[in-house]
């Protein structure tokens, strides 16, 4: 019965992420973190700081969305395997936002050309748009994060 409960979580609490993913990716990164969260050079601290920013709000909406499917579910989840799943996702979301992180990531699987797929040429005044390769392979990095960490989080169902 137990591998029923913790399959039922791992849907759970990987719908729950996703939802929330969408919301405070897209719907509450504000432009600015949006613009600075890669800097690097002179720009490394702003960079830092606007994707710290960014994360911190999507973990929050993140604990708040699972908290919400736990109560109307009535789903109990270890609180301490939890806590360090989200932890983990708020950390790879960090890295993969970076953006250099995820073109180094890319350039080893020899994905380089796709990321840079759609991005503004150098030197050219090309329209920004969020159909990028960027966009594709930082989206599905972090779907994959979220998918390891609802296992995390579902390994610990009660």
């Amino acid at each position: 019965m137990n591998h029923l409960k913790r399959t039922a979580a791992f849907a759970a609490a990987l719908s729950a992420l996703y939802a929330a993913h969408e919301v405070g990716d897209h719907w509450l990164q504000t432009d600015y973190q949006a613009s600075n969260k890669g800097g690097r050079g002179e720009q490394q601290r702003v960079g830092q700081a606007a994707c710290a920013r960014h994360v911190a709000a999507v973990t929050v909406v993140k604990v708040a969305v699972l908290a919400v499917t736990c109560k109307a579910l009535g789903m109990k989840l270890r609180l301490g395997r939890t806590a360090a799943a989200l932890a983990f996702d708020a950390v790879t979301h960090y890295w993969a936002d970076r953006r250099y992180t995820l073109e180094a990531l890319a350039d080893l699987l020899g994905k380089g050309d796709y990321f840079h797929l759609g991005l503004p040429r150098p030197g050219y005044d090309d329209n920004k748009t969020v159909g990028t390769g960027r966009f594709m392979l930082d989206q599905s990095f972090h779907r994959v994060m979220l998918w390891a960490t609802a296992l995390i989080i579902a390994s610990g169902a009660e």
